[in-house]
């Protein structure tokens, strides 16, 4: 990765994009569009190795100061996985390289054709299903969940104060358990 990356009228350094960060400074468009393109060649590499190099990406801003990065085309489906791990891995995997390229964390988010979106309106479904279950029998044990998802079933039900939420188990068998109030 080069030291200077072109961006509009002039080029910015890494560490131009460390200090900014150092500093506690906000980034400016032209810094995270600088960001966006070294995610992008990231991913592109990573994608590569799966045979997958006719796919668009498109970023945008997740309104919670991420980059998100959208992949469309192509059969990705074995790039999604079951319940999302491997998009999950393809994520941790592109923000870790991205991590090391900058020499600070930059949140970023991998997405495929809008998986994930799609997969938070479902996991909020579950949670105020289940909620309404909890509430008439006592108690609900959720399937395991990533962590991801797992946060959004108590941030879904944070405001019902007819539940409360905790989660149970270890590893890949960590699910949330909703309980009635």
């Amino acid at each position: 990765m080069p030291d200077n990356i072109s961006a509009g009228q002039g080029e910015i350094s890494i560490n131009d994009l460390l200090q900014t960060y150092e500093n506690g400074e906000e980034f400016t468009n032209e810094q995270v569009d600088v960001i966006a393109d070294i995610a992008i060649t990231s991913l592109r590499e990573i994608l590569a190795c799966f045979g997958e190099t006719t796919c668009s990406i498109d970023e945008y801003d997740g309104g919670s100061g991420e980059l998100i990065l959208d992949i469309s085309g192509g059969d990705l489906a074995v790039l999604i996985g079951r319940h999302g791990r491997v998009l999950d891995s393809l994520q941790l995997l592109v923000s870790s390289l991205l991590s090391k390229k900058l020499g600070f964390h930059f949140p970023i988010v991998v997405d495929i054709e809008g998986y994930k979106n799609r997969r938070k309106q479902k996991v909020q479904e579950i949670a105020l299903t289940a909620a309404a279950r909890a509430k008439r029998t006592g108690r609900v044990h959720l399937r395991p969940m990533s962590a991801y998802e797992r946060r959004l079933v108590h941030l879904t039900l944070l405001n019902d104060e007819q539940v409360v939420t905790h989660s149970e188990g270890e590893d890949l068998e960590r699910h949330v358990v909703i309980t009635r109030v």
